[in-house]
């Protein structure tokens, strides 16, 4: 903690929230507007970020934050799909894909004010938009990975024939979050995703 710097904490951790308040958030709305009025009775199509965050997440979020890395997670949203107006599986493949997609989306955008010029290199304000468009795009690969309870889980398990998505299922019921939890205690996560999201990065902001 001898290099900690406050202001690169603070902009981590903005980073962080704006992109879990976006990612539960089209988590919510997309089952909101498939039929399943669940995500909106409890009050989650909002970007209030106060709807969306998680106590043990938020607080491995800022210890995470504190060391340079920034990991965390939101509450889960709640969906039925049985609620779904279309195919349940695809339903669930939209709502959950909905997540990371957004974050996509905000990095991509992000990344258009760091072309555009808006701030100068250096300034507070650029720091900032550049931490938004990498900490997305980390969050975007990050929550495509198969294990639960992240996205990726459920977009594998809808593509599996029904048996082997039930036996995947129990597995990750079993093991899934001690996986994750290994996983990012270990740092190989970052050595799984930190690769791609810097290339896409460096490819959406441009030459420095």
């Amino acid at each position: 903690m001898e290099n900690f710097n406050l202001s690169e904490f603070l902009m981590l951790m903005v980073a962080l929230v704006l992109g879990i308040t976006v990612h539960e958030f089209s988590h919510a709305i997309a089952a909101d507007r498939l039929g399943d009025p669940t995500p909106r009775s409890q009050g989650r199509v909002t970007l209030s970020p106060m709807a969306h965050l998680d106590p043990v997440g938020t607080l491995f979020m800022a210890v995470s934050a504190a060391v340079g890395m920034g990991i965390g997670w939101g509450r889960p949203v709640l969906t039925n799909p049985d609620n779904y107006s279309i195919n349940r599986r695809i339903g669930d493949s939209i709502v959950s894909f909905a997540g990371p997609l957004s974050n996509l989306v905000l990095a991509a955008l992000f990344a258009i004010v760091v072309r555009a010029g808006v701030f100068p290199p250096g300034d507070a304000y650029n720091v900032l938009v550049h931490n938004i468009v990498l900490v997305n795009l980390f969050l975007f690969f990050f929550n495509l990975i198969p294990l639960y309870p992240l996205d990726g889980s459920h977009l594998l398990a809808n593509a599996l024939p029904p048996a082997m998505a039930q036996g995947y299922y129990r597995l990750m019921a079993q093991w899934g979050f001690l996986l994750f939890i290994g996983l990012a205690l270990s740092g190989v996560l970052g050595t799984i995703i930190g690769p791609p999201a810097v290339r896409v990065y460096a490819f959406l902001v441009g030459p420095a």
